[in-house]
């Protein structure tokens, strides 16, 4: 690989909105590069960790990957309590969402395991948000809601209807 060309440390704020707009246009590898660009720069950039850790979520695939461990990595570097708590959600929600795209035996029974982790990491965040942020709150609700269409679908396909002779 050739030597990355490092850029300017007044490059840093157009450089992480041109990460947040190519993660909206689902270019998330491309996001990812920008923002080690940036932590080269900035080391402890707070913004840039975050994107950084959606952008590798947003790729997450079927089973445990190195983009799981990726981003579980980041999160002490987040300083925040909160967000730690928060992302930490959000990387239990996208890996089990990732599984349940897998189509895989066994799926729905980890996925929903790691939706139940997520709860629980945005019940944290949840007991220590800052006023009127009520994103905890929201992932969570997603995550039940999730879970109960897992219940539903199991009763549905548990259920055996009687014959009659």
């Amino acid at each position: 690989m050739p030597d990355l060309k490092p850029i300017t440390r007044e490059g840093v704020p157009a450089a992480l909105q041109k990460a947040e707009r190519y993660r909206l246009l689902n270019d998330s590898s491309a996001a990812e590069s920008i923002c080690l660009d940036v932590l080269e720069i900035e080391p402890e950039n707070q913004s840039a960790l975050v994107t950084l850790l959606l952008s590798i979520t947003d790729q997450f695939s079927g089973g445990l990957s190195e983009g799981v461990l990726r981003a579980q990595a980041l999160l002490p570097r987040l300083r925040d309590e909160y967000k730690r708590a928060y992302y930490h959600g959000i990387v239990c929600e996208r890996r089990a969402k990732a599984r349940l795209g897998g189509h895989t035996l066994g799926a729905e029974d980890a996925a929903a395991e790691w939706l139940r982790e997520a709860m629980d990491w945005y019940e944290k965040a949840e007991a220590m948000r800052p006023a009127g942020n009520d994103e905890a709150i929201l992932r969570w609700n997603t995550c039940a809601r999730v879970l109960g269409r897992f219940g539903a679908a199991r009763v549905a396909l548990e259920y055996e209807p009687v014959l009659d002779d």
